[in-house]
């Protein structure tokens, strides 16, 4: 039988553990990047006003 690793989650393979902190890394880091605004669309926009004359 494959050795159990209590972790968060429970006892898992080691393998699921890995799995499992590569995941919690990666969704912390989107959204501490959407706090502050890293994915935002409007974030480099420039404003272009345009004078309609007749």
């Amino acid at each position: 039988m494959a050795v159990m690793i209590q972790s968060k989650y429970g006892y898992e393979p080691p393998e699921w553990v890995q799995a499992d902190a590569r995941l919690d890394k990666w969704y912390k880091d989107k959204r501490r990047a959407n706090k502050h605004g890293a994915f935002s669309l409007d974030k480099n926009k420039k404003v272009v006003i345009k004078n309609e004359r007749c």
